[in-house]
């Protein structure tokens, strides 16, 4: 099977290049098929001519701003049977590729899989909060998934998914500007096959969005839209901040 990376990115020109190096260097020695598409989303920095330095990187623009615009096109384009869906800010641990073709190929039921994010960049005490954070919302999953059959559980950037299933579900909810994209998808594609979350897939990525809004504020706002996104099908909050360096 391909596998397409699929990396949105909007002024990004500080940390596109990290991530494509954590994906060349997973990638290099194996014979996956694999191909990297960054979605150069309305940017008005140096994000696209960066993208393009890395060797077999192909850009996409997307005019219109958004990230699940961006998520969109990077599907729209993408020409694998998987789609990675990582963030510019994100960086792939050793063995992650590995992990993600032996979960697919061992089950022919899963339609997307998904693991936590590790903050690489935030202090001790911060990162013991966001790991208590993952716990409490991965029971409220497994309540959720598998006593209600409500929803499923992906995080945002570091899920991976078949593309017939986005297309059977009828691609991204457009309407959503960035809380909740990936609560909507998880919610959506378990209609067309098993949706798994582990703590086995963790993916390395920035903390600046805690760090600038504060861990309390942020988990407080991604889990009311989390609920939100279940019960009335769209998110609680309509703008959201770009954080960037």
């Amino acid at each position: 099977m391909k596998l397409t990376f699929a990396i949105p990115a909007y002024n990004e020109e500080k940390q596109i290049g990290g991530c494509l190096e954590s994906v060349l260097k997973e990638t290099a020695g194996k014979h996956y098929d694999v191909e990297i598409i960054v979605v150069n989303n309305a940017s008005s920095d140096r994000t696209s001519e960066v993208a393009l330095s890395y060797p077999g990187v192909r850009v996409v623009d997307q005019p219109k701003k958004g990230l699940t615009w961006a998520r969109h096109a990077g599907y729209l384009a993408a020409t694998g049977e998987l789609i990675a869906n990582i963030d510019a800010d994100t960086r792939l641990p050793k063995g992650w590729l590995d992990r993600v073709f032996r979960e697919f190929e061992s089950n022919e039921k899963l339609v997307a899989l998904s693991g936590p994010y590790i903050y690489y960049d935030l202090p001790f005490l911060t990162g013991v909060g966001v790991k208590l954070f993952y716990w409490a919302g991965y029971l409220t999953y497994l309540f959720n998934h598998f006593i209600f059959r409500r929803a499923g559980m992906l995080q945002g950037g570091n899920f991976i998914v078949w593309k017939d299933a986005i297309e059977k579900i009828g691609g991204y909810d457009l309407d959503i500007s960035f809380y909740g994209e990936d609560t909507d998808i998880a919610k959506r594609i378990q209609k067309v096959g098993r949706v798994k979350f582990t703590f086995g897939l963790p993916m390395y990525t920035s903390g600046r969005r805690f760090a600038k809004e504060g861990l309390v504020v942020t988990a407080i706002r991604y889990t009311i839209n989390y609920f939100w996104i279940l019960l009335f099908r769209k998110p609680f909050s309509k703008k959201y901040n770009d954080v960037r360096e």
